[in-house]
């Protein structure tokens, strides 16, 4: 079965299990841990279903601020085994599963006279504690370099806007990064279906039970029983519409969206304090295509779940704010040029949402659906991997041990492999079969806002399941990211969507 994701093969086995095929595992929610979850059953020889009521990476896993986290917030906080978990998850993808959309991303924590000598050394002592954890998990160094104090002219030679005056320096520090956390999930999508996962875009849970699932199809708003021997909820934030048991307490993220210019030679990240806090820093993040993040809020949400969270301006302020206490020329309102807000599916408890266990839980209901909650993209597979063995054992369905933590995503290339160009870096070992469509009709060669090309969003109809000009641009691509980019490649993704169709090979 190849990876191909596209609309005639959503079609087609849809009817399938429309028709009555009963699968070994219904997934629902196809984020990152519900598309890890099918790559994991599917790996495993079971036959799966994932279905969501949007699209891959809808919610959550596309709002994240892209880091692959290795532990150290949570060492902090003594949550040992969520940092070494988090540690070894990292390095996976590092060296392993997805090279060629995790890399390693260096932050800069500039020593301004707000930032004592005795903060600055615990600081340290905590960047050489994530080392241990990075040694710890057998992520080699040549993947992953160790921190070390840089003087204050380096530290501006890699973020030339800081603020000259008072800078003494900065400390240096590495973490995993990925180039883009819906790609992430396409690729952990594509690779269930290579596997033979029917993985189904706009196929909406109406109701679930251990024994499969109610679902409307949203192109057509026919309805469908599908049968399954398993079922795992992965819907996140979204978890207790389908089941009501789930007690979440929803935490907002909010980043902004800089253009390049904004801030001009900007080679690392950076680690901004937060005044009034011991431990917790914004994130300023350079951005494959050129735009720049800052984030990230945490903020609790009461009330219904919005599909699509917005960033309130008392965010963008606070934001802006920490921002400016370390740069030479501030940012102003009108320099952001967009916003984005995620929601974290954060078990119910008491206390700050910033304080909260990001690690994950299993529930089983009384019917035997398992719905996997909690937990932080960073360890999604994971979470995967524990759901799958949870209804494996609970179903008595024949299949292994997991495998994914050994299996490279569509696209891998060998671990530390340099990107030859913006296509390479987005697409790995496909690069070249999306530089051909150029080739074969040069008009998908002309660059869209931030550099995508027409050949990516044919790509993207043809291999990734985008079915229309939402999945192009604010998923597939991140265009939409800024409202006037958008706008300009609206077109383009009208076009692809029109574009003829190759044959379908099944």
């Amino acid at each position: 079965m190849n990876s191909s994701l596209n609309a005639a093969r959503r079609a087609r086995e849809l009817a399938e299990l429309a028709d009555g095929r009963t699968v070994d595992v219904l997934v629902v929610g196809l984020g990152a841990t519900g598309a890890g979850a099918a790559l994991d059953a599917a790996s495993r020889g079971l036959s799966v279903a994932a279905v969501d009521a949007f699209d891959l990476a809808f919610g959550t896993s596309r709002w994240s601020s892209k880091m692959i986290h290795g532990g150290l917030r949570y060492l902090a906080r003594g949550q040992l085994g969520v940092a070494r978990e988090s540690a070894v998850e990292r390095g996976v993808l590092l060296a392993r599963t997805a090279p060629h959309l995790v890399r390693a991303q260096p932050y800069l924590l500039p020593l301004t006279p707000e930032v004592s000598r005795r903060r600055a050394a615990a600081v340290m002592a905590g960047y050489r504690l994530g080392d241990g954890l990075r040694a710890a998990a057998r992520t080699p160094r040549r993947l992953l370099p160790g921190p070390s104090q840089i003087s204050a002219g380096r530290a501006r030679e890699l973020a030339a806007p800081l603020r000259a005056g008072g800078l003494r320096g900065a400390l240096l520090s590495w973490d995993g990064r990925l180039v883009d956390d819906a790609r992430l999930v396409v690729a952990l999508a594509r690779t269930a279906a290579a596997h033979g996962a029917a993985v189904l875009t706009r196929c909406r849970a109406l109701e679930l039970d251990g024994a499969g699932a109610r679902v409307r199809d949203e192109l057509t708003g026919e309805t469908a029983t599908i049968r399954a021997r398993a079922v795992i909820n992965a819907t996140g934030v979204w978890a207790a519409g389908l089941d009501p048991r789930i007690r979440l307490r929803p935490s907002r993220g909010t980043h902004l969206v800089l253009r390049p210019e904004t801030l001009p030679e900007l080679r690392a990240g950076l680690h901004v304090p937060i005044p009034g806090t011991g431990n917790r820093f914004a994130l300023v993040l350079p951005q494959a295509d050129g735009r720049i993040h800052v984030g990230l809020t945490d903020e609790p949400v009461e009330g219904p779940v919005p599909d699509v969270p917005e960033a309130p301006e008392e965010d963008v302020a606070f934001l802006l704010d920490v921002l400016n206490s370390v740069l030479g020329a501030p940012v102003r309102r009108e320099d952001v040029a967009g916003t984005f807000a995620g929601l974290r599916p954060l078990l119910a408890a008491g206390g700050h949402t910033a304080d909260l266990s990001r690690r994950h839980a299993l529930l089983t209901s009384a019917d035997g659906a398992v719905t996997v909650v909690g937990g932080k993209l960073t360890t999604y597979r994971r979470m995967a991997e524990d759901a799958v063995d949870l209804v494996v054992r609970s179903r008595g369905l024949d299949a292994g041990p997991s495998r994914t933590a050994r299996l490279p995503l569509v696209g891998a290339v060998p671990a530390g492999t340099r990107p030859a160009d913006r296509l390479a870096g987005r697409y790995g070992g496909e690069a070249g079969a999306v530089r051909a469509l150029m080739e074969r009709d040069p008009a998908l060669a002309e660059p869209l806002p931030t550099g995508v090309t027409g050949a990516e969003l044919v790509w993207a109809v043809r291999h990734e399941g985008a079915l229309d000009a939402a999945d192009l641009l604010d998923r597939r691509t991140r265009i939409g990211l800024v409202p006037q980019d958008r706008e300009a490649a609206l077109p383009a993704a009208r076009a692809a969507l029109a574009y003829p169709e190759e044959p379908d090979r099944g």
